[in-house]
């Protein structure tokens, strides 16, 4: 079967931008972000850039969602805590790579569109919520590993705190506007250490009550 060349392209330039795991890069080719695009962005569904998916959000960069998911190192048998569903793009690679995936969202309008997109393609080991995602979900922690898909100016303490020993907790840390340093934090026998991945540019985790 020959692959679509818009997707050849992708997979060229995430393993030149640094994503070298063969199946995070399956997970990419296989998951249609077309779907998690609103329609008038579906030519572009497969360029290695952001689009906007309403609410002034984005679906991110293929580049960027390859590289945060293989720093994440899943084996296919870790709890995963998901901080921003968005278009639900994310969350459909990350069940392709993990047991369950647990994934908040802000935006009740936002996670609705998420449920419909991941119910077509049949996922059935994602576990949603509206809510803070700065709060996680402590009802279902400990988690093996944490994703943050918006820049905290601070790693928010609840997440640190429902990681569990040995996991590993992926978020940006920065100002909005700015360029954003990507962590890489590891807890082991209760104490962190952090790695940075490089500069990312993500929109503000928004933290307290709902509107």
């Amino acid at each position: 079967m020959n692959l679509d060349p818009r997707k050849a392209q992708l997979v060229l330039e995430m393993r030149q931008g640094g994503v070298a795991d063969t199946r995070v890069l399956s997970a990419i080719e296989e998951t249609p972000r077309d779907k998690f695009v609103p329609e008038k962005y579906a030519e572009f569904a497969w360029d290695n850039r952001p689009l906007p998916i309403g609410y002034d959000q984005t679906i991110s960069q293929p580049l960027v969602v390859g590289l945060m998911t293989q720093a994440l190192e899943l084996t296919g048998v870790e709890s995963v805590l998901e901080v921003g569903t968005g278009s639900g793009y994310q969350t459909a690679i990350l069940s392709r790579l993990a047991a369950h995936v647990c994934t908040i969202e802000r935006i009740r309008e936002l996670l609705e569109a998420a449920v419909l997109h991941l119910a077509e393609l049949s996922i059935l080991n994602v576990s949603t919520r509206v809510g803070d995602g700065a709060e996680g979900w402590p009802k279902r922690a400990p988690f093996d590993r944490i994703i943050v898909t918006a820049a905290a100016a601070e790693v928010p303490q609840p997440l640190i705190d429902q990681l569990a020993d040995g996991g590993i907790l992926v978020v940006p840390v920065g100002d909005p506007g700015a360029d954003q340093k990507l962590r890489i934090i590891r807890k082991t026998d209760g104490l962190l250490t952090t790695d940075e991945l490089g500069l990312v540019r993500f929109v503000p985790l928004v933290t307290g009550g709902l509107a």
